[in-house]
């Protein structure tokens, strides 16, 4: 019988991202399928508490508490949790004492880009393990000498599934990685086939968390660098395109480029502003068109993102900007890469004419490539925990 595993990453700072907390719930939800006693650590700061209107407020009046227990309850881990407050001096869920034994106890300890940093915790691991869900900006960080995130751990896991190849762009650092795909948890997303291509979506962030990097004398950039390159597919091909798109009003340029173009550019926090929004918008679409951050790109990272594998797991096709996929996954039918603006125009032309077939290739992709029963079983295989 599988044995007790840790999850630690950021839910709660996170309140209004579905695509955030579909991240963390495929690996929670995932590894209890197996059959693991799964407990998820989080950590929240005072000064990071907001209510309704974004205002500071106390964490018992905040968002942040209330859309965390949400989560927590609604997929039954209400009581496989523990949420670390003002630096753990207050625990929500599970007690300090709770989390240590069962920290002891456990085979393993996935930290989801060393988010948790508790070391009275993290010393009672037996594996300590840096799962890496951004890759390139942390390697590439490390390199310089800017941040040292990988430090105290026994592994070191990456969705850049290039990463240690001769063509990829970005640094090991020495270490030696485990590549692995994301997980979707099958069960929560079933397909959901229509009869034509109505509709492409996304769900993105503009710019992201973080700013370029200049590394070796290239800089490495973000996910505008890369869609304004394509800003004129819309009216290329007569497509209906759809983005919940965060992007700050001061980006007005881009805002009328895209509109300009045919894009529809719809609230982020009105259509996957939670887990079940964010969940419908993409089951009500009816493919998907990816950009990647110019990180991911640049580099041949074989970066692919978790957003994709839920459109794929819901018999939605992906039409993907390439990052280095072409040796990780059939693509054609169901996936298919783009690198320029006519390889992209002709991924629509095909898509619409030959959609069903795309449809049901989609799902198949998901059911043998990313169904988190194979991925976290041959991932814990490769960590040596039966």
């Amino acid at each position: 019988m599988p044995g007790k595993i840790v999850i630690a990453a950021s839910l709660a700072q996170k309140p209004l991202q579905g695509g955030h907390a579909w991240v963390l719930l495929q690996y929670l939800l995932g590894f209890r399928k197996l059959g693991w006693d799964v407990l998820f650590l989080d950590a929240l700061e005072p000064g990071m508490c907001f209510d309704q209107k974004l205002n500071p407020c106390s964490l018992e009046q905040s968002l942040n508490l209330k859309a965390f227990l949400r989560v927590m309850t609604a997929f039954d881990l209400q009581d496989v949790f523990s949420l670390f407050f003002d630096n753990g001096k207050r625990c929500i869920g599970k007690s300090r004492r709770q989390v240590l034994n069962h920290v002891k106890g456990s085979e393993v300890f996935i930290n989801i880009m060393g988010f948790f940093c508790d070391e009275e915790v993290l010393e009672q691991a037996r594996k300590r393990v840096f799962l890496d869900i951004d890759p390139g900006f942390g390697q590439m960080w490390e390199a310089l000498g800017l941040a040292h995130i990988f430090h105290g751990y026994d592994y070191h896991i990456t969705i850049g599934e290039n990463i240690g190849m001769p063509d990829c762009g970005i640094p090991s650092c020495g270490l030696e990685w485990i590549t692995t795909p994301q997980p979707v948890v099958l069960d929560y997303w079933p397909p959901v086939f229509f009869e034509e291509n109505t509709k492409m979506t996304s769900v993105a962030s503009w710019r992201g968390a973080y700013g370029p990097v200049e590394f070796q004398g290239k800089s490495y950039g973000l996910r505008a660098h890369e869609f304004r390159k394509f800003a004129s597919l819309p009216s290329a091909t007569g497509q209906e395109f759809q983005i919940a798109l965060s992007i700050h009003p001061d980006d007005k340029k881009d805002i009328h480029l895209l509109r300009s173009h045919g894009w529809q550019v719809v609230d982020p926090l009105k259509y996957a502003g939670d887990a079940w929004t964010y969940r419908t918008y993409i089951q009500e679409s009816a493919s998907e068109f990816m950009t990647a951050k110019n990180m991911y790109v640049d580099t041949k990272s074989g970066w692919f993102s978790d957003r994709s594998i839920c459109y794929l797991s819901s018999g939605k096709p992906v039409l993907a900007q390439d990052t280095g996929l072409g040796s990780l996954f059939p693509t054609g039918e169901g996936l298919l890469l783009f690198e320029t603006l006519d390889e992209a125009i002709d991924g629509v032309e095909e898509l619409r004419s030959n959609y069903k077939r795309h449809a049901v290739a989609a799902r198949s992709i998901a059911e043998q490539y990313f169904d988190s029963n194979k991925v976290l079983s041959r991932l814990l295989g490769k960590l040596g925990v039966s």
